[in-house]
């Protein structure tokens, strides 16, 4: 039978996909996760059958709702859907799509808008922290028009500030969350830390990688990969996460001297 869920499809920072209004969802977290695996296509690498873009970065889905706390205008779940399994992670943030919280829950009536600016408290049920969001609307209107550029994405648009609040130990509860600022693993010094997010820090010259390879170069590389989730699983465990082979989080981040001033 077919069922009819509304939502907006819209950008946030260099990745996107649908923002729903919790109410449009089941409550149950398992039939809310069957709804979005069908929503985007999930599991087939090219999720034909839906409406995700096959890329991690265009698999993600954001449900907000209106917030009862004090102090709190919005409430948002980040959902990384897996393109080519049946697995809905809610454990991580997305700062890119929480870019487009306040613009959602604007046009949608979920927040009075000001005038040029409207500030916004978001709270993230992912981690239960507090992010203070700034969007442009002039004359009481969101704004998309201006002349910030992001890396990652073509041309330019109106600029969205967010002020993590509180932001060290998001996740973990601590801003190095293994208790050391440098971890061997696998004979190689990582540095894992949660400030939003979790994330590891890996030399790409410890890797024999210069860290200046192209998508299509690192993606074929397989060694590469095989050794960096052999370090993101260690870590995770030594972090407090448990086993997080079916978790995007940690992150990894290869780091690499500049190619060019500037």
């Amino acid at each position: 039978m077919l069922k009819t869920i509304r939502c907006t499809l819209m950008r946030g920072g260099t990745s996107k996909g649908p923002y729903f209004q919790a109410h449009d969802l089941p409550a149950e977290p398992a039939e809310r996760d069957r709804v979005l695996l069908a929503a985007m296509g999930s599991p087939h690498i090219r999720q034909v059958d839906g409406i995700g873009g096959g890329d991690t970065l265009s698999s993600k889905a954001v449900v907000v709702s209106p917030s009862s706390r004090e102090g709190i205008d919005i409430e948002y779940l980040f959902a990384q859907v897996s393109v080519d399994q049946s697995t809905v992670d809610t454990m991580p943030n997305c700062g890119n799509m929480l870019a487009g919280v306040g613009p959602y829950a604007i046009e949608n009536g979920l927040v009075k808008a000001g005038d040029p600016v409207t500030t916004l408290r978001i709270l993230n049920r992912n981690t239960g922290k507090v992010v203070e969001a700034i969007v442009q609307t002039p004359g009481g209107k969101v704004s998309y028009e201006g002349d910030t550029r992001i890396d990652g994405v073509p041309g330019s648009g109106a600029p969205i500030v967010l002020n993590f609040l509180d932001a060290a130990g998001a996740k973990t509860g601590r801003l190095f969350p293994t208790g050391k600022r440098i971890d061997v693993v696998d004979g190689i010094a990582v540095t894992c830390i949660d400030f939003a997010s979790p994330l590891v820090f890996v030399a790409a010259e410890s890797l024999g990688r210069t860290g200046h390879e192209s998508k299509q170069v690192l993606d074929a590389d397989t060694d590469l990969k095989a050794r960096l989730e052999k370090i993101r699983l260690e870590i995770g465990r030594r972090a407090g996460l448990g086993d997080v082979s079916a978790s995007v989080l940690p992150k990894i981040a290869l780091v690499a001297t500049p190619e060019r001033d500037g």
